[in-house]
C-alpha cells in the first residue's frame, strides 16, 4: 500500500461525464482520493453523502475530492445524478488503480471478483501521500476527522 511520505501513484480514469481525469492534473491542490466498493449500496452512499454534505469544509481546506470505484462510468453518472455529488466519480473498471493503491478485494460479497476496498488517501499539492487508510471491512467508514485534520495541517 502506498504510505505517507511516498509519491502517490498517478492515474488517469474516466469520470461519470466520460472525460479523462488524472491525479497529476490536480498538482498544486490537495486531493482526497476515496475508493468505495459499489455505487448505490447503503454504506457507499452514506460515505459519499458525508463528503457531499461537507463539501464547503473540504473546499475551505483547498481540497478536491476524487471518488473511485470499479463501477462503469454510466453507473457512476446515475449515482452522481441521484445523489447530487459535486465532485468527480471515477471508474476504475479495469481495476488497475485499485491494485496500484493496494485497495482491492480479490473476492467480495456474493463471490464478486475485483472490487475496490473502502479507503481514503490525502495527497498534498506536490503529489505526496500525507494520509492513508484502507479498511478491510466494507461496512466501516474512513476516519473523516483524521482526513480533515491532515488537510488542515497542509494549509
Amino acid at each position: 500500500m502506498p504510505i505517507p511520505g511516498q509519491k502517490a501513484p498517478d492515474f488517469t480514469l474516466f469520470n461519470s461525464e466520460r472525460k479523462e481525469v488524472s491525479l497529476s492534473g490536480f498538482q498544486g491542490k490537495n486531493v482526497v482520493v476515496l475508493f468505495f466498493p459499489m455505487a448505490f449500496t447503503s454504506v457507499c452512499t452514506a460515505e459519499l453523502c458525508e463528503m457531499r454534505d461537507n463539501i464547503a469544509t473540504y473546499s475551505n481546506l483547498d481540497a478536491e475530492i476524487l471518488a473511485i470505484s470499479v463501477d462503469s462510468p454510466f453507473t457512476l453518472a446515475k449515482f452522481k445524478e441521484d445523489q447530487k455529488f459535486p465532485f468527480n466519480l471515477l471508474s476504475d473498471f479495469n481495476k488497475e488503480v485499485s491494485k496500484a493503491y493496494n485497495t482491492y478485494y480479490e473476492t467480495f460479497v456474493m463471490n464478486l471478483k475485483g472490487v475496490s476496498k473502502r479507503s481514503a488517501f490525502v495527497v498534498d499539492k506536490d503529489g505526496v501521500i500525507q494520509y492513508a487508510e484502507v479498511l478491510e471491512s466494507a461496512g466501516d467508514i474512513p476516519d473523516f476527522l483524521a482526513v480533515r485534520q491532515t488537510l488542515s495541517l497542509l494549509n
